[in-house]
Parts: structure tokens; C-alpha cells; sequence
């Protein structure tokens, strides 16, 4: 009895887990500092060439998977000199994003303070990208639905494509 009765609060506790809403989680690790973007409305923007798209993840995560067109910026790795080398343009249209958009706004915030002035962060990052079945691509520029997980606990966000931690 004792062992059912832990097998299904433990059933509970992962599915409540699965279930918990993004905004509640990116309230709780956000400042709201940076202005969201949609998924759809940085695809349209990206298709018309009228967006720069930073992937603020680490190298491997990258390599799983990435936005198409996204420059590989990192986290740990994130340098302000190749930033203003890559974009001169103080007033160019910039979205960054990561696992679901925690650590984007990090980088969205070092951004904003070198005078970036046209910054947004992508809600619900990759995994919302994933979501909404839009395209991946690997290391290879070939197309893909493996999207690395970050972590164990960001994990359970991911639900649809192939999850890779």
C-alpha cells in the first residue's frame, strides 16, 4: 500500500510539474526588465531580414539545435567587444533568446546598458519556438526537432520535439 501510494504521488508531483504554467516560472526568475516577443512575431520580423536573433545558450546547447539565422552569443561565454563588432547599429532590432528566457534577459540586459536600444526577449525561448513546430536547425545547418533541455528541471517545459540533456 505504502509503495502505491508514493508511485502516485510521485505521478502527481511530475505531471503537476509538467503543467506548470511558463508565466508563473519566468515571473519568478525574470525582473520583466527586457519587453517579450512572440515566437510568431520574431519568425515574421526574421523572414523580412528585420531582426537580429542571439542565441544566449551555451556552445553545446547550440549545437543540438538553433533558431536559423541565430548568432551563437553563449552565456558564460558572452562578450560585449564581438557583440559591437557583430552589430554596430545601436538602433538595430535585436531578439535574444535561451531555454525558455531567464537567462536572455541576462544577456538582453548587458545589452541594453552598451545603448542597444531596440532589445526583446523571446517568450518561452527554443521551447516555445519547438512548440510551435517552427524550424531548427543543428550545428550542421541540417533540420532537426532535438532541442537540448539545459537542465532537468527545465525539461519538463519541452513538449514537443526530441529532448536532449
Amino acid at each position: 500500500m505504502k509503495l502505491s501510494v508514493s508511485i502516485i504521488f510521485l505521478f502527481i508531483s511530475s505531471v503537476g510539474l509538467c503543467q506548470n504554467d511558463l508565466d508563473e516560472v519566468l515571473k519568478k526568475y525574470n525582473r520583466g526588465s527586457i519587453p517579450y516577443i512572440s515566437v510568431n512575431e520574431t519568425r515574421m520580423l526574421q523572414l523580412q531580414e528585420k531582426v537580429i536573433v542571439l542565441d544566449a545558450r551555451e556552445r553545446e546547447e547550440f549545437e543540438v539545435s538553433h533558431l536559423p539565422l541565430a548568432h551563437y552569443v553563449g552565456y558564460n561565454e558572452f562578450s560585449g567587444d564581438s557583440i559591437s563588432l557583430m552589430i554596430p547599429d545601436k538602433d538595430r532590432s535585436i531578439v535574444v533568446y535561451c531555454s525558455i528566457g531567464i537567462r536572455s534577459e541576462k544577456i538582453a540586459e548587458k545589452l541594453k546598458k552598451m545603448g542597444y536600444q531596440n532589445v526583446r526577449n523571446l517568450y518561452g525561448g527554443i521551447f516555445e519556438w519547438s512548440h510551435k513546430e517552427l524550424p531548427l536547425i543543428d550545428n550542421l545547418g541540417q533540420d532537426t526537432d532535438r532541442v537540448h533541455t539545459y537542465s532537468k528541471e527545465w525539461a519538463p517545459f519541452l513538449k514537443k520535439g526530441s529532448k536532449v540533456n
